[in-house]
């Protein structure tokens, strides 16, 4: 009687255990659902704000230099100087956030390698801020953000030999839509409105905007290779650390040069003297700050979920928006060549979307094969 009752046990123990084997694959497949959907989700945001925040404060920039606005270090600061805000938001981030999730990661780099980082990247970032501003002066907003779409050929570039970027066919025919789309509507606008801008001042505006684009693709590749061998924590605290601090140095690097060169003596008159007036003035200004901020969440919170190249691909499909803005705001005209170009950067877009989509299909499916590998067994 004893030994059918051990039996009986055993024989319980045993379904019970083959129970709980078979609850496992589900219950890691339903937990990587909701990651895989939370993640999107995030990814979905970080594209909102990268769409919608660069071609608001582009503008908002080309709105001050066209009613009286002189300082190109003022322009350069208002890409940076909103990192309060990220402060903020960071300030309450950590008070919903319970404090195991961010000890759980591991042992984080030094203080002397965090400050490494973010000074050589803010000095880049501050860099890049300088010449785009300066670009920004001396060629028209079509202009400008289009020549500054190069930028995803700059990335894709520092990330094969920084990352190891694979290019696929869909990556390929990405690149090369996004570039013709750019090289058109640069040899469209190329003779327009420069009325005001000698030829030697045009020629510093191209080259200062291929020079912002080329360090926005290296700082874009950079990061992704710092999350990878100096962070090694994907957390959202790293992403706003890296975006707050990095800001916090290259504005200080801008205010060294904004007190050095002496244009700070010229901002009292030129508030004065503003065509919209004084409170329009600083609603530009503020604006324009707060939107760079956003942008850069989405900009860095891209490369954290992605990589480096979707990060500037979507930057690319963002600027195409700047013309159509052009024609509301400052009345540019929007002929047939515009028209295709943009047409051409959102099938580049969706191209390496589609390509992104694959890959993520690809990694799905092999976590799911040796899970039913290991039920069957």
């Amino acid at each position: 009687m004893e030994r059918s009752q051990e039996l009986y046990a055993n024989d319980d123990q045993n379904l019970e255990a083959n129970l709980i084997d078979h609850e496992v694959p589900e219950s890691s497949s339903s937990v990587s659902e909701t990651k895989n959907y939370k993640q999107w989700l995030r990814v979905s945001i970080y594209v909102i704000f990268v769409l919608f925040c660069q071609p608001l404060a582009t503008i908002l920039e080309r709105l001050y230099y066209e009613n009286g606005g002189k300082s190109t270090y003022v322009v350069t600061l208002l890409q940076l100087i909103g990192f309060p805000v990220l402060m903020l938001f960071r300030f309450f981030s950590r008070i919903r956030q319970p404090k195991s999730t961010e000890s759980s990661f591991g042992q984080g780099p030094s203080f002397t390698t965090l400050a490494l980082v973010y000074i050589c990247t803010g000095l880049l970032v501050s860099a890049y801020a300088y010449l785009s501003a300066v670009g920004l002066l001396y060629l028209p907003v079509s202009t400008f953000s289009l020549i500054l779409a190069s930028q995803l050929a700059f990335t894709a570039f520092f990330s094969f030999f920084l990352n190891s970027q694979k290019f696929t066919p869909f990556i390929v025919n990405s690149l090369f839509l996004l570039t013709v789309s750019s090289a058109l509507l640069v040899s469209n606008t190329e003779s327009q409105n420069t009325s005001n801008v000698s030829r030697v001042q045009y020629v510093i505006g191209f080259i200062c905007t291929i020079g912002a684009s080329a360090g926005i693709g290296l700082l874009l590749s950079l990061i992704q290779l710092l999350f990878r061998k100096v962070f090694k924590k994907h957390t959202s605290s790293a992403v706003m650390d890296l975006a707050i601090y990095q800001s916090l140095v290259a504005s200080c690097f801008v205010l060294i040069g904004l007190f050095a060169s002496g244009e700070w003596k010229t901002l009292p008159s030129e508030m004065r003297n503003y065509k919209l007036g004084q409170v329009s003035y600083v609603l530009t200004l503020a604006s324009a700050a707060i939107s760079w901020q956003v942008y850069t969440v989405g900009l860095v919170g891209l490369i954290f979920e992605s990589s480096s190249v979707f990060s500037n691909s979507i930057t690319a499909v963002g600027l195409p928006i700047v013309p159509f803005l052009a024609v509301i705001v400052f009345h540019d005209s929007m002929d047939a060549s515009k028209i295709f170009s943009i047409i051409l950067a959102i099938w580049g877009f969706l191209s390496f979307v589609y390509q992104h989509y694959l890959d993520e299909k690809k990694l799905t499916t092999s976590h799911t094969n040796p899970v039913e590998e290991d039920t069957q067994t």
